[in-house]
């Protein structure tokens, strides 16, 4: 009995060790990875050797569909199936979290042979645990086959008990691993999103900005070329645009760290450039020179060899491509800002590059359009300004002619030559005033001032102004009053000035919309003070609801307007910079009856002669 009983201790020491030691090298195994799938393999592989079974399998619980996915580990390979809950003995298991050892499946109605017969795999016996969390949760069920040296035990329940409780924390570490780690990719992805539409955003700020400063077409390409190439830090960028009325079409070139434009005139429809306009589409290589449109010219244009090009076309009115903006030999300082003069590594240009020219040339398209529709304009109100002007001058030259002519008969008929030298004198100073005529008319025709500032007969200009106003005014039940208390002579420009008369017009039309009322508009004279040049005041008044006070300190900047429909708060910030073209001022005051606009042109004494 004695040697029996220390049989029985020995055997027990022996499983003892035995569990020890398999949850040592379990422990051991899974604290080498947290990845799942080198996880699940190891915890196969340690479970067929701690209960010497021939086959093991490892369920996890899918949540979505409710279901077992296993994985079963015979020899080399790694199969896959899917058990329904409640399906087979693993089924059964992880319905109920309860340990199943059956030695005689056969007779098991929960046995399900299928695999068996699929497999010619004979099973003998089936050892099944289920796997709970530290919260106690089922996760998944452990299911060993066949044990080699005999039928499973009870004591190979409690060690695949044990190897099965730390494997489920095991992969709940590695779970939880993983959900951290694929957080982290959708934060640093997301971040990296963000950063693009901040760069994108700035961008679009800076063109922009660089844009609206911008009065002609070659500042327009300098500003935005300048943003491009900082941008994409390619070494030089160009707009290329068509000839127009011609065959020679025009190659805007800047580099890198400059700011001066190079205009090249070169054949319409050559080079990468002349691609991108004829056909309409995007020029993308990193291999410009086997490119079937490289023109070794323009290697002679940049000074080196040109390596990489993207070229987009920029559309015009009619839809054709009316010139291109490129980029040409990306090159990257690292860790700065690239500067020409600096050693510099050739790079190759990216989808991301190509995304923010294309980006780049739509905002471009548009401000190049408006620039070019502008420039048209004002030439187009330049000439018909000096049409209707010249009829004015053709009138205003009759005087002069007449003093002249009257001084060259008095000349005629003086005896002394003392008062023919007098007169000679006084009818040069009228030929003098005619020559400054001439000269006004010709600086405005070649637009090297803004103004054509001309004597004005403000009893004609503000009749003229009743005549266009008074009946468009009355449609909207708004009273029109003219109060002239000054019917002389004003310098200004006509055209500029009728447009502030209609800008305020329309305001106070519209602010009066709703109950109708009287729009006032007042001329008088301001005679010259220490601090103030004579000047002519013209105001405008409403019986209006008057200017919200919130937006009454900014009213002429651009954009602000008090929310009319259709409103873009542009019309005051032009009639503002009219006034300051003249050297005048305007200003408002305002109270819940109306507001009153003052205008104040300054005239001095060397105007009215």
């Amino acid at each position: 009995m004695l040697e029996q009983k220390l049989k029985d201790l020995d055997e027990e020491l022996a499983r003892e060790r035995r569990i020890g030691v398999a949850l040592r090298e379990v422990g051991l195994a899974l604290g080498t990875t947290l990845d799942l799938e080198q996880l699940l393999e190891l915890i196969l592989e340690k479970i067929n050797d701690a209960v010497e079974a021939d086959r093991a399998t490892l369920y996890l619980l899918d949540d979505r569909t409710n279901e077992l996915v296993s994985r079963i580990v015979q020899g080399d390979e790694v199969r896959q199936i899917r058990l329904k809950m409640g399906q087979g003995i693993a089924g059964h298991v992880a319905r109920t979290s309860k340990t199943l050892l059956v030695n005689d499946p056969y007779n098991d109605p929960r046995f399900n042979a299928e695999l068996d017969l699929t497999s010619g795999y004979r099973t003998r016996s089936v050892l099944a645990v289920p796997m709970k969390n530290h919260l106690g949760r089922t996760i998944g069920v452990i299911q060993v086959l066949n044990k080699k040296t005999g039928p499973f035990s009870d004591h190979d329940a409690i060690i695949l008990a044990a190897l099965s409780t730390q494997a489920a924390i095991a992969i709940d570490n590695s779970r939880l691993f993983l959900s951290v780690t694929q957080k982290n990719t959708e934060l640093l992805e997301i971040k990296e999103q963000l950063e693009h539409r901040v760069r994108d955003l700035k961008l679009l700020f800076d063109l922009e900005s660089a844009m609206g400063r911008a009065t002609s077409l070659e500042e327009l390409f300098t500003g935005v070329l300048s943003e491009a190439l900082r941008t994409s830090e390619a070494y030089a960028g160009a707009f290329a645009m068509k000839g127009f009325g011609g065959v020679n079409g025009q190659l805007y070139l800047m580099f890198q760290g400059s700011d001066v434009l190079h205009p090249h005139a070169v054949r319409t429809g050559s080079g990468l450039t002349g691609a991108a306009i004829e056909g309409a589409e995007v020029i993308f290589t990193n291999d410009a020179p086997s490119h079937p449109n490289h023109d070794p010219y323009l290697d002679d244009l940049l000074g080196e060899p040109t390596r990489a090009c993207i070229a987009v076309p920029l559309e015009g009115e009619d839809g054709d491509a009316m010139g291109a903006i490129a980029l040409f030999n990306k090159r990257k300082l690292p860790g700065s800002t690239p500067r020409l003069g600096n050693a510099m590594r050739d790079e190759e240009f990216t989808e991301e590059d190509r995304a923010l020219l294309l980006l780049i040339a739509a905002n471009a398209s548009t401000a190049i359009r408006l620039q070019m529709s502008r420039e048209s304009r004002e030439r187009e109100e330049r000439l018909t300004s000096i049409g209707r002007l010249l009829s004015g001058v053709i009138h205003d030259i009759k005087t002069p002619l007449t003093v002249i002519s009257g001084y060259v008969q008095m000349m005629q008929a003086a005896d002394k030559r003392e008062l023919r030298e007098e007169y000679a004198e006084l009818a040069l100073k009228q030929f003098h005033h005619i020559g400054a005529m001439q000269r006004d008319i010709l600086e405005f025709a070649r637009g090297e001032r803004n103004l054509l500032v001309r004597k004005v007969y403000l009893s004609k200009f503000f009749g003229d102004v009743k005549e266009q106003l008074q009946t468009q005014l009355a449609r909207v039940g708004v009273e029109l009053v003219i109060d002239l208390r000054d019917k002389g002579t004003a310098r200004f420009d006509e055209g500029k000035i009728l447009r502030i008369v209609h800008n305020l017009a329309r305001n106070a039309a519209e602010a009066m919309a709703d109950k109708g009322g009287k729009f006032t508009i007042k001329v008088s004279r301001a005679k010259a003070t220490r601090n103030a040049d004579a000047a002519i005041v013209i105001t405008f008044s409403d019986t209006g609801p008057g200017i919200p006070k919130e937006i009454e300190h900014r009213l002429f900047q651009s954009f602000v307007t008090s929310g009319k429909k259709g409103g873009t708060g542009l019309g005051l910030a032009i009639t503002r910079r009219i006034a300051e073209e003249h050297g005048g001022t305007i200003t408002v005051k305002s109270t819940s009856k109306g507001a009153t606009f003052t205008l104040r042109l300054p005239q001095h004494a060397a105007d009215e002669k």
